[in-house]
């Protein structure tokens, strides 16, 4: 590849700040960046042009990004996807990479992240496996996750969401006051 073409990545995030964020990051990295809002968006752009790289977030209203991510490597098998999302399981890591994605990040992941689970995939080795396996999340991260992960699927209803966790209200505003646990 010559310098004069620069590598094409596609983020696609229903967060309009990160999603800029991220394209920006990218593009001073010298990317030719673009975004895509979900993933409708995004399909219609790689049908245009199809990128060499895209950040898939997982959850979005109306797309789950596995979808797109099958629909990505259907329009090009040579794409390479990383997923993203906040809310991550084993069973939608497993599924991610079994449909061609070549790594699986949980947000907040920032571009350097993003390039370096780029380049471990090309490697044949996940971020996690380079990573000291001391990285596995804490408890209280699990279950900030899962907590976030009801809530979302409540649309973001705290009295529901705290009916489905079997919490009063009152303590799941508390548990959500909290800044959210770290690895």
């Amino acid at each position: 590849m010559s310098e004069e073409t620069p590598r094409s990545i596609l983020v696609v995030d229903d967060d309009d700040t990160f999603r800029t964020r991220l394209v920006r990051a990218f593009a001073d990295r010298g990317f030719d960046a673009h975004g895509a809002a979900n993933g409708e968006e995004a399909l219609r752009r790689a049908r245009t042009d199809s990128p060499e790289y895209a950040v898939v977030d997982l959850r979005m209203p109306g797309d789950f990004g596995l979808d797109v991510v099958r629909a990505l490597r259907e329009i090009d098998e040579a794409t390479r996807i990383v997923v993203l999302t906040g809310y991550g399981s084993i069973a939608t890591a497993i599924e991610a990479i079994r449909m061609g994605a070549v790594d699986y990040l949980t947000k907040p992941a920032d571009a350097d992240q993003i390039l370096s689970a780029f380049e471990a995939g090309q490697s044949g080795k996940r971020v996690d496996e380079s990573a000291d396996s001391s990285a596995v999340p804490s408890l209280a991260r699990v279950e900030w996750e899962h907590i976030q992960r009801v809530l979302m699927d409540c649309g973001g209803n705290v009295s529901q969401a705290a009916r489905a966790l079997g919490l009063h209200r009152r303590s799941l505003q508390r548990k959500l006051s909290k800044r959210p646990m770290r690895r």
